[in-house]
């Protein structure tokens, strides 16, 4: 990717039917949805797509049809590593791979255990790595189980083998991140932010774009923003976009992803607000109100930005 253009990278949601079986044709439709509101790539089998709750066969399964879905319009990346011996996870790591991705996604909360030091996580990535030939590779600091951040001094060395070429970054930390993109620079490599509160600064820092749950609302919003951050001609539009995702960060956290799925239901997206977590709290009336008046708030937002995209 151009280093002046910046690509919006959504987290995908799985669609659930109300009986809890994977919707694929939601799934379909949710794809085709990223896509025409301007999406560079797609993150499937990620935290979004609740993948802690889907088995092995059904994180392949829901892989391969994102795969298909796209048509080749935007590349894949999907996560591979689930915990376990490293040699498995390296097994696992090439059936996704086989499925069409352009890169797998190692979650680095599972690639050492909470209270090891980063001499272990090194080594184990080092045999993931080998395990795994030429297979390009990502890394993602989920927060789940736990979120082990990777250090600027870190990254810099994965990238500098040539095979790590995508990160997600949930440091919250706009230094840190201009420093991981400063270790980083010269190679084929692209660092997404998921943190929205320091979107602005993060894309002018240089990373390559951003890759958030609030593109599970509005994702033509996160696309405006990734193309006009540094058009001094929408200084005050862009100011104005990035205190909107300030001002309505908790009310997007909060059940979420029934919220997003009720936000694209709203939208005229046919899909269940149906989870298979059941950590997410209740959403109730309180909540649904919450979700409506941001819908409202959008509604005069999109239209101060002349954004005519809508959700088919």
């Amino acid at each position: 990717m151009n280093k002046s253009e910046k690509g919006f990278i959504p987290v995908m949601l799985t669609p659930f039917k109300d009986n809890g079986e994977i919707d694929f044709d939601g799934l379909t439709k949710l794809t085709e949805l990223y896509i025409e509101a301007g999406a560079a790539g797609l993150f499937a089998n990620c935290l979004s797509s609740e993948m802690f709750e889907l088995t092995e066969g059904e994180r392949l399964k829901v892989v391969d049809h994102v795969v298909k879905s796209a048509q080749g319009a935007v590349p894949v990346v999907a996560t591979g590593t689930f915990g376990g011996p490293i040699a498995e996870q390296a097994d696992f790591v090439k059936q996704i791979y086989n499925c069409g991705v352009e890169a797998v996604i190692g979650i680095t909360g599972l690639l050492a255990g909470e209270h090891d030091g980063d001499d272990v996580f090194d080594a184990n990535v080092a045999s993931l790595l080998d395990l795994t030939e030429q297979i390009p590779m990502g890394f993602y600091e989920c927060p789940v189980p736990y979120k082990r951040l990777i250090s600027p001094a870190q990254l810099g060395r994965l990238v500098a083998t040539g095979r790590v070429t995508y990160h997600k970054d949930t440091c919250l930390d706009i230094e840190q991140v201009k420093a991981k993109i400063a270790a980083t620079q010269g190679h084929k490599f692209g660092l997404y932010d998921a943190y929205m509160a320091h979107a602005v600064a993060s894309l002018k820092a240089g990373s390559a774009g951003l890759s958030c749950i609030q593109g599970n609302f509005f994702p033509e919003l996160i696309v405006w923003l990734c193309n006009n951050y540094d058009n001094n001609d929408l200084k005050l539009e862009v100011d104005k976009v990035q205190q909107f995702f300030i001002d309505n960060m908790d009310v997007m956290h909060n059940v979420y992803p029934i919220i997003s799925k009720y936000y694209l239901q709203k939208r005229g997206l046919n899909i269940s607000t149906f989870t298979r977590r059941n950590d997410v709290g209740i959403f109730d009336a309180k909540i649904k109100t919450d979700i409506d008046a941001l819908s409202g708030r959008y509604d005069i937002l999109k239209g101060e930005l002349e954004i005519k995209f809508e959700v088919a």
